[in-house]
């Protein structure tokens, strides 16, 4: 790794109470996290671990985004996964990494040593159980990606991750429930990236995200940031499923 991709390390702990994938474990058990967690900072572009390497440590996004992607033999490279605040990512139990992972944007991450970690493991059934959670959610997110790569049209792929995004928001509760009218949504990358990750063009992203707010099932706020205003009408354009936010 170049002194380009080097990440910037702080004294500064993560607030891994705070985090919602820690904060039910036992207090023991997030103590023992924090002694061997480490701030890492990255700005966007920067690779936070590449394919094959075998990184001494795995962690969680307390701010930004990463990218999971993998280069192709012929030099092309696919997106095939986002990662998002509070999300887990690396290997434990596993030395290589099968992706490179990068800084979408300007991150913060807690990271933890790879083989303290899995010495923690060992003796935590607590700590055991949540990353076995975190694989099983993976497990999960990999079958969405499949069920939005299945989309024939683009319009389609795009009303599914909107969908997938829709189950991550905080909004996204409430309106399932009909207390409330919208969901706001961000996307978190932009348009050359979410053409990467969807399989197609910017300028076709650009027209289907258009034609969406043409028919009054979304609300475009900024490039980024959409309103959805017919979470039906959303679900019946994705065609392959609702990703969790049908109506009851």
């Amino acid at each position: 790794m170049n002194h380009l991709n080097k990440p910037t390390l702080t004294s500064k702990e993560c607030d891994l109470a705070r985090e919602p994938v820690f904060r039910k474990l036992p207090k023991e058990s997030i103590d023992a996290l924090r002694r061997i967690c480490r701030v890492r900072t990255y700005r966007a572009g920067q690779t936070v671990i590449a394919d094959q390497d075998e990184p001494g440590f795995t962690g969680c996004i307390a701010e930004g985004i990463l990218r999971m992607q993998k280069t192709l033999p012929d030099g092309r490279q696919h997106i095939v996964g986002l990662l998002v605040a509070h999300d887990m990512f690396g290997r434990v139990l596993h030395r290589r990494s099968n992706f490179d992972i990068e800084a979408a944007t300007d991150a913060r991450l807690c990271c933890f040593d790879r083989r303290a970690l899995e010495d923690l493991l060992s003796r935590d059934p607590a700590l055991e159980r949540l990353f076995l959670v975190n694989v099983l959610d993976e497990l999960d997110a990999a079958r969405e990606w499949i069920i939005l790569l299945g989309c024939r049209r683009v319009s389609e792929r795009l009303a599914a991750f909107l969908l997938i995004l829709c189950r991550r928001s905080a909004d996204a509760e409430r309106v399932v429930s009909g207390s409330n009218d919208r969901i706001r949504v961000h996307v978190p990358i932009g348009r050359a990236d979410l053409a990467n990750y969807l399989g197609t063009r910017a300028e076709t992203i650009s027209r289907a995200v258009h034609a969406l707010a043409d028919e009054g099932i979304i609300a475009i706020l900024d490039p980024h940031t959409f309103d959805i205003l017919d979470l039906p009408g959303l679900i019946a354009r994705a065609g392959n499923g609702d990703f969790g936010l049908n109506r009851p």
